[in-house]
Order: structure tokens, then C-alpha cells, then sequence
């Protein structure tokens, strides 16, 4: 007899058996792998990899030489570059080919990759974590305009990244008129994923973790193509003591646990729970007021600040980008924007470095397909995101140079689809050092190679495509601000103290097209006191 929580008779009859999840050693895990097998890790950079599952496979492979020749699949970048996250599959006869979203995270993957000794894919991020749905649903594969005209596109790259990848993962459809990209679904024979706890039914929970990232979408992609699904946790609950509002991943969907070591279960790579990150907990507002240094960084990040107009929504790229969010706290202006982070948080301050994917404050977290759902859909208002390479057709390379693969991850979704993109990142690269002098930029030492060439290694962001669309694309520098219009690259502004000819059009792959006068950047940008954004 069973009763509800006022003493109601709801089922008569004896116990209910519970279906008992498996409870193995991280080596029993890695038995379930056979040779061939495809697997896929979750996970987004330094947070929410499967480190004992993955560690555990490397560790067979490397004793016994099996499992061999995987198909490894993962869609954000795992790993800091110190062996850890994906590289733990970075032996040669362990993969054979690698699906990926990014590729930075993973140096000795990249490696293989380079030398030729896998075969190797780089497709956007977003799209691998919408397939992962697609593939739980048996769709013919994903449908998305995502990525036309870059180098995922089957008419340039297809997304292949050597010379030994040959198979088309890409193809070019034609639906209403409408030129698409069909993305090809693939098996996943063995999925490796992460969370906090896991009752004995095999019902897992996710709170302590930055984000839920596709945890659902591949366990369902993996059990109904008749694979099987794997956990690593903190621990093993009793069954039914687990609020199902917390249940991420259902017992039906999970076929093995493992409890995880605390070193290989840390919130971030070496870093220890942080519940501002989760939601259960605020950190107080405020902290270092104190004005920044004006550096070229921040003289792009104040004229990219320039750009947000109150109610923003905003994703954020790493680096020279973030400058944009200090710039707009430093003015008074922060709650201009709500930025966003691909991995799912909506709100608050995202963070850097391995914790990158966490936001302190977040408003929400999304599952990350529905965050790139968002974003495909032009979600985006504003997106300012890195410039290594731009080209005079406006082509904009962040994913590979000379022999070193970084990958798109996000960028391709995000770039294509934001209804304004700004691309920030100093003029020249290696040595550049600049200083203000009585409101003008003085150029110490020129870098060692400029960043606007006549052709991208690599075409990451479609000027043409972009151009066709009409969106309002700017590429801004510490000296120059150019601007995309269908006939190519215009110069628009020029910093005060800065030659024209001699630091802009010299230095460029290109000439620039102007409209006759050049304007002077903002004097503002260029004085060491606040610009008053607020005020504007």
C-alpha cells in the first residue's frame, strides 16, 4: 500500500522493485569501451569534464593497448592545455577520427590532428549541440544556415582539418529557395558524462555544476541509438531522496555510475565550489573601483563600449573583448547589457581562464543547445568578439594559424547570427607597445605582423556572407575603426596622432575604401579620466 503526502491511498499491493543503476570503478567503466567504439565527452573547458571516466580509458589503453581506433566527439573545448579533458585521448590508435566543436584546450589531440595521424573535424559548436537533440529525435541531421560561406561549409573546408579526413560530414540543401547546411548525424556508442549526485535508480542531479550543458540531449542521443551512458559523480544517494525539480538526467537514461575522486571532480580545473556560480549563493556588489590603465586593450574596449545602447543582450568573446564589460562597469553603464555565455548562463559576470563557461550572479543557466537556439535565432543584440586575421572581403579568422588549430567553437553561430557584430583586437600582433600622449596614441613599437592580410588562412566569419545580409559589422582597433559594407572593407575612423598611410594602409594586405574624410576617433577614448557613457 502506498500513500500520498496527506495519507491518501494511491497503489494497493506489495513493494515496488526499483530498477538498481550499476555502481562500477572507474576501470570496470572502461570496459564497457570496445574497440571502434564512439564516444562522446561533455563538458566546456575546465568545468563539468568527465576526468575519472576519461583518465580511466587512457589508463587501459596505455596498459593493455585497447580500446582502440574510437571515434571521439565533443562540442566545447575541454581541457587547459596540460593534458587534462580531451587530451587524455590524445594517443595515436586510441582515435582515429575526432569530431570537435574547439580544438585549443587539446594540444596533443591538435597534434595528431596536424601530423596527420587521425582524421579530424572541426564543425561549429553550436551545431554539434543542436545534433546531439537531432540525433535523440532520428532526424535525417541538422538543418541550420550556420556556418555557409565559412570554412564548415563542404564548398571551402567542410569542416575537415588534414589531409587524411575525407569523408563529408556537410552538405549543401536547397529548401524553399533557402540555401542551407545539412549537418550529418553520427553513432554515439558510448557517452561520458558529469554530475553532482546520483540516486541508486540512476536519477542525476546537476547543482553544483557551473551548467548543464547537453548532459540530457546526449544521454538521450546516446540511449536511443542503442548506446550507453555513463556518470561520473560526487556521490550515490538513496533512491527517492533526490527533488526531482534537480534531476538534469533520468535513471532511464543512465546505465553506470561512477563516484568520482574530489581531485577529479572539482567544480573548475583547481578550483574549489563556488556557490556564487551555481546560484546558491550572491556575491555583494561592488569591489576594485580603482580606474585601469589605458592600455591599447582598453582604448578598444572603450570604443566598443561606445556600441551598447541600454538593454542590450550580449555575448562577450574571450579576451580583448572583455575589456568592453570592464569599460562599461568603469562608466556606470554595466546594467546597459545582460551578457550571455554559450555554455548557458544568461546574467551576471562571466568568468575567464579554465573557469570559463561559470558566470558569477547568473540570472539563468540554459542548456547550452537552447543558448545557441537563442542565438541562431538572432537573439544576440551585440557581439564583441576577437579579430586575429580580417581580409578585404571582411573574412575574419580566428581558428587556425600555420600549423596550430584552434577551432571555431561558438564563434561561427554567434558572429552569422548576431544582429551587430564588433570584432576587437589590437592592429598588429607580437610587441606591439603604445602610450597616450597630450590625447594622442603614440605607437612605441609597431607589432611584428598585422592583422588585416589580403586573404585569412581560414575563413571563420563570412564577410560576403554577412555583407549580402546587410548586418552592421565594425572592426575595431586601438588605431583605426573600419566598418563592412557590401562592396568591401571601409575605413571609417583613425585615432588622434596616427599617420594614415605610413600605420593604417601601409601595414594592411589591402587598401581600405573610404568616404573621403576620415574621422577622428572619440578624443574621449583617449584621455585617462572617465568618458561619461552614461552621460552620452
Amino acid at each position: 500500500m502506498i500513500r500520498d503526502n496527506k495519507g491518501n491511498i494511491i497503489a494497493e499491493g506489495g513493494s515496488i522493485e526499483m530498477r538498481k543503476v550499476k555502481v562500477l570503478t572507474a576501470s570496470e567503466a572502461a570496459m564497457l569501451v570496445k574497440d571502434g567504439d564512439s564516444v562522446a565527452t561533455g563538458g566546456f573547458v575546465g568545468s563539468g569534464s568527465p576526468e575519472t571516466l576519461s583518465k580511466a580509458i587512457e589508463a587501459r589503453f596505455l596498459e593493455t593497448g585497447s580500446p582502440k581506433n574510437l571515434t571521439y566527439i565533443y562540442a566545447a573545448g575541454q581541457g587547459n592545455r596540460d593534458g587534462r579533458g580531451s587530451d587524455h585521448f590524445a594517443h595515436e590508435g586510441l582515435v582515429k577520427k575526432v569530431i570537435a566543436g574547439h580544438w585549443n584546450m587539446a594540444p596533443k589531440l591538435g597534434q595528431l590532428a596536424f601530423e596527420n595521424k587521425i582524421e579530424a573535424y572541426n564543425l561549429p559548436q553550436g551545431i554539434i549541440c543542436q545534433m546531439y537533440r537531432d540525433m535523440a529525435a532520428k532526424k535525417i541531421g541538422t538543418i541550420s544556415n550556420v556556418g555557409i560561406g565559412t570554412f564548415a561549409d563542404p564548398r571551402i573546408e567542410g569542416g575537415k582539418i588534414n589531409d587524411v579526413t575525407k569523408e563529408e560530414l556537410v552538405e549543401v540543401i536547397n529548401i524553399h529557395g533557402q540555401e542551407l547546411l545539412l549537418y550529418k548525424p553520427f553513432p554515439i556508442n558510448v557517452c561520458l558524462l558529469r554530475g553532482t549526485y546520483a540516486d541508486e535508480t540512476g536519477n542525476v542531479s546537476l547543482q553544483k555544476e557551473v551548467t548543464p550543458c547537453d548532459a540530457l540531449s546526449m544521454a538521450q542521443a546516446t540511449r536511443n541509438n542503442g548506446g550507453i551512458v555513463i556518470f561520473q559523480v560526487e556521490k550515490v544517494v538513496a533512491a527517492g531522496s533526490l527533488d526531482p525539480k534537480l534531476v538534469k538526467v533520468p535513471g532511464i537514461l543512465v546505465d553506470a555510475v561512477v563516484v568520482s575522486e574530489p581531485i577529479d571532480h572539482q567544480q573548475c580545473f583547481d578550483c574549489e565550489y563556488d556557490p556564487t556560480f551555481t546560484g546558491e549563493a550572491r556575491a555583494v556588489a561592488g569591489g576594485n573601483t580603482e580606474m585601469a590603465p589605458l592600455t591599447a586593450k582598453k582604448i578598444i574596449g572603450r570604443r566598443a563600449a561606445m556600441e551598447l545602447t541600454e538593454g542590450s543582450v550580449v555575448n562577450l568573446g574571450i579576451g580583448v573583448p572583455e575589456y568592453v564589460s570592464m569599460v562599461a562597469n568603469e562608466e556606470g553603464i554595466g546594467d546597459y547589457m545582460t551578457l550571455t555565455v554559450e555554455a548557458g548562463p544568461v546574467g551576471g559576470i562571466p568568468m575567464g581562464g579554465s573557469m570559463f563557461g561559470a558566470a558569477v550572479n547568473a540570472d539563468c543557466y540554459l542548456n547550452q543547445n537552447y543558448q545557441f537556439d537563442f542565438y541562431d535565432g538572432g537573439g544576440i543584440d551585440l557581439a564583441f568578439l576577437g579579430l586575429a586575421q580580417a581580409d578585404a572581403t571582411g573574412n575574419v579568422n580566428v581558428s587556425k594559424f600555420g600549423t596550430r588549430v584552434s577551432g571555431c567553437g561558438g564563434f561561427i553561430n554567434i558572429s552569422q547570427n548576431a544582429k551587430k557584430v564588433c570584432f576587437c583586437g589590437t592592429f598588429t600582433a607580437g610587441g606591439l607597445k603604445t602610450k597616450i600622449e597630450n590625447g594622442k596614441l603614440v605607437i612605441t613599437n609597431e607589432g611584428k605582423e598585422s592583422k588585416f592580410v589580403k586573404e585569412v588562412q581560414q575563413i571563420t566569419f563570412s564577410g560576403k556572407y554577412a555583407a549580402e545580409a546587410s548586418k552592421p559589422v565594425l572592426y575595431i582597433t586601438e588605431r583605426a575603426v573600419f566598418e563592412l559594407r557590401k562592396d568591401g572593407v571601409y575605413l571609417k575612423e583613425v585615432a588622434p596622432g596616427i599617420d594614415i598611410k605610413t600605420q593604417i594602409t601601409d601595414l594592411m594586405g589591402f587598401e581600405p575604401k573610404t568616404d573621403g574624410e576620415v574621422k577622428l576617433m572619440d578624443s574621449r577614448i583617449f584621455c585617462e579620466e572617465k568618458m561619461g557613457l552614461a552621460n552620452k
